[in-house]
């Protein structure tokens, strides 16, 4: 049985039959006789779909035009939809990047010196280098290699791959993803899930941490996920961090991968057996080992720094202002290499939903007693780093911010009946899910391809780091048997208006009622115990 309220919810959410027409003033993406309803329907997410993929937005690339076409769109779409400009005044919040990229690659090498032999490995056949630390030139000369397993320092794991190393000076060799997805043994880490001690980025950050100067991962398909090509495209290119001096810590000055062929070559070249010792590295009680070879490289960079744009609309909320649910969706898209920028449907569909969210949000009655915070993030999709910086520059106090619900890429191919929840069971707000669903006869599920580590790609990870409770959902299938695949298409390039835009708009609708439930509530969901996340002592007890 329905409860009355989420079946008021739904309503409101489909809401209004009553169209109005957009001002869209300068905008060349949507027509200026566009008209929008205050519910969450198909038309208007077709239209918010169609212009946010239309060529007319240079690909929503970032920077330079294709930037402020996109900016312009969702800034008019808030204005017009009656939301606030949610940084003291202004819409746009400023992101401040550093971009690294390595000059003549062609001519860099890691050169090899062990006691069995020596080598010369070439940038993009067997490895690929860079400097993570903003540093245009670095020289490595004949730093001891160590093989230090998964690089994974884990107390609650009783794990330590670093135990009694120090690394001055010295590269560590590291394998890609953890011991319990390696061994798919639920009781090492979560098994087949996926966690961050498998990502890339946790094993630079913790080989910087513990005084590495430099850290190469060996690649494998099976275990990244990914092709040896992703690799080398994406290290091939400028890569955007955030500033060191925004987010502190250590950085690597050299760090890269190591193709599978050219790490067993190493090791050769160090009288060990690499396959050997990879499967010891899947064993508790591993112990790192010690290579008999060194590493020299030099390399040179082109450091610059920019800015983009995270966009920022409020809602203010009629009893609690100072607490906000927060609703984001990333605004950027990255061309594929050699590929010249173009209109695409990722993510906007996401964004898409995001307005369509605001718009309810807008006309609900009773207004909400908090407020509502919609942010369309950028350079998502080159390392989360617009989310990053909103959770190091929070507009709202990250103690008062209620939760993060996030919105990437959602399906364009019908409906289903099934909501997964990537990252099921770490927070109550799945039980608020389970709510809305239900409203709408539908059921939520665990990631059902939890190897593929969605949760760590997309920007809620950066709110539940900081300890805010998060929603990330995909559905379940593309069709309404929940099959065995989530529902978004292989390709999400061009718009077409034969795509079934229903499931986004069921999507949609489902997350509406989560934040309005939590709109209307005076407690803090939590995460649940023996989560990977929780909130600071200072955000506790709220």
């Amino acid at each position: 049985m329905r409860r009355p309220w989420m079946t008021l919810l739904l309503c409101l959410a489909v809401g209004a039959c009553q169209h109005h027409q957009a001002n869209t003033g300068t905008t060349d993406a949507l027509p200026s006789d566009a008209s929008f309803s205050p519910g969450i329907v198909l038309d208007d997410v077709a239209q918010h779909v169609k212009a946010l993929s239309s060529d007319e937005l240079l690909g929503r690339t970032v920077g330079g035009d294709a930037e402020q076409r996109t900016t312009r769109y969702l800034i008019q779409q808030f204005a017009r939809i009656g939301l606030a400009p949610g940084n003291n005044g202004s819409w746009l919040q400023a992101v401040p990047y550093v971009s690294a990229t390595l000059q003549h690659p062609e001519q860099v090498t890691l050169s090899i010196q062990g006691e069995h032999g020596a080598d010369e490995l070439a940038f993009g056949k067997d490895m690929v280098v860079g400097t993570l630390a903003e540093q245009p030139h670095v020289s490595l000369e004949a730093s001891p290699l160590v093989f230090v397993g998964y690089g994974i320092d884990a107390p609650g794991e009783q794990w330590n791959d670093y135990a009694g190393l120090d690394l001055k000076g010295k590269t560590v060799v590291i394998l890609v993803n953890d011991p319990g997805w390696v061994n798919q043994d639920p009781r090492l880490f979560r098994g087949r899930e996926f966690t961050y001690f498998g990502r890339w980025t946790y094993k630079f950050e913790e080989a910087a941490r513990k005084g590495a100067a430099a850290a190469f991962i060996v690649h494998d398909t099976e275990d990244a996920g990914y092709p040896w090509s992703v690799v080398q495209n994406g290290w091939s290119i400028a890569r955007p961090d955030l500033p060191m001096a925004v987010e502190g810590g250590h950085r690597l000055p050299v760090a890269g991968w190591l193709s599978t062929a050219a790490a067993r070559q190493l090791f050769n070249h160090a009288g060990a057996d690499f396959d050997a010792l990879k499967r010891q590295a899947a064993q508790r009680g591993f112990v790192p080992v010690p290579l008999s070879a060194t590493l020299s490289v030099a390399f040179d960079s082109t450091i610059r720094r920019g800015e983009s744009h995270n966009v920022v609309a409020r809602l203010d909320g009629s009893k609690r202002p100072g607490e906000a649910i927060v609703y984001s969706a990333h605004w950027d898209h990255v061309a594929a290499t050699g590929e010249a920028p173009r209109g695409t449907m990722d993510n906007a569909t996401g964004l898409a939903g995001l307005l369509e969210i605001a718009e309810a949000f807008a006309h609900r009655a009773p207004k909400p007693h908090r407020s509502l915070l919609f942010i369309a993030t950028t350079l998502d999709e080159t390392g989360l780093i617009g989310a990053r910086y909103y959770v190091a520059h929070p507009l709202v106090p990250l103690p008062s911010t209620v939760a993060d619900i996030n919105l990437d890429l959602l399906p364009a191919d019908g409906p289903a009946s099934a909501l997964a929840v990537i990252g099921f069971g770490q927070s109550q707000l799945d039980d608020y899910l389970a709510e809305a669903a239900h409203a709408q006869r539908r059921k939520v599920m665990a990631d059902i391809q939890p190897e593929k580590g969605l949760f760590f790609r997309s920007d809620q990870l950066s709110f539940a780091r900081a300890g805010v409770p998060v929603l990330y959902v995909r559905s379940a299938a593309a069709q309404p048997d929940a099959g065995s695949d989530y529902g978004v298409p292989a390709s999400m390039d061009r718009y077409n208006p034969r795509r079934d835009l229903s499931g986004t708009v069921e999507d949609v609708r489902a997350l509406f009622m989560v934040g309005s439930r939590l709109s209307m509530e005076d407690s803090f969901p939590q995460w649940k115990p023996g989560s990977d996340y929780q909130r600071p002592q200072s955000m506790r007890g709220l």
